[in-house]
Formats: structure tokens, C-alpha cells, sequence
């Protein structure tokens, strides 16, 4: 499946803005992230993982954080550069615990 357009758009503008950028760059940002509609595919959200910025930037990291969350694939995904971004750090995390989960109901049944 190809990368939509309003995808693209968001990953091209760069990172999420840090909480200390000015308000234009946090609204900008806030528009592109909103104007992803969910779910969004397994390669839209491969991709998305690599906008995560250098901290929560008021919630924005969040929705993005559920953005990518919405893809398909996304309970057994494995986001690239771990160790570089806590976000992206996060996002493996869940996925890990979500396999240990299912794992654990397996063995009970």
C-alpha cells in the first residue's frame, strides 16, 4: 500500500517540534498530525515512528504514539532506532508487553 499524501506531508516537515519551539511550529505540526485520518497502514506507521521529536511537545508525541498504533501489524511491528528515541523506545515496549500478554493467555487456556 502507498504512503498517503497527508503521510508524506507530516514525515517531510520533519520531527515533532520540542515544547520549547515557537507556537506556529507546534500548531503546524498539530494540523499535519491531525489531518492523518486512522488507521494508517504497517508502512505509514513504520515511517511515522521516525517523527517522534525530543519530548511530549503537549501531547502531540501521544497522538502519534496512537496513530501509529492504529496500523494492522502494529501488535507485532518493530519500530526502527531503538535506543534513539524514547518514544520509539515506548512503542517497542508495548509491543513487547502485548506479546508476553498473549503468550501468557496461550499457556493458560
Amino acid at each position: 500500500m502507498p504512503v498517503r499524501p497527508e503521510v508524506r506531508n507530516l514525515i517531510n516537515s520533519g520531527t515533532l517540534p520540542s515544547q520549547e519551539a515557537g507556537e506556529e511550529e507546534i500548531r503546524n505540526a498539530q494540523e499535519l498530525l491531525e489531518g492523518v485520518t486512522p488507521p494508517v497502514s504497517d508502512e505509514e506507521a513504520v515511517r511515522l515512528a521516525t517523527f517522534f521529536g525530543p519530548d511530549e511537545c503537549y501531547g502531540l508525541a501521544w497522538t502519534l504514539l496512537h496513530l501509529v498504533e492504529s496500523a494492522p501489524g502494529a501488535a507485532s511491528a518493530t519500530y526502527p532506532n531503538p535506543g534513539v528515541n524514547e518514544w520509539v523506545d515506548l512503542l517497542n515496549t508495548r509491543v513487547r508487553a502485548g506479546r508476553e500478554r498473549v503468550g501468557e493467555q496461550r499457556v493458560g487456556e
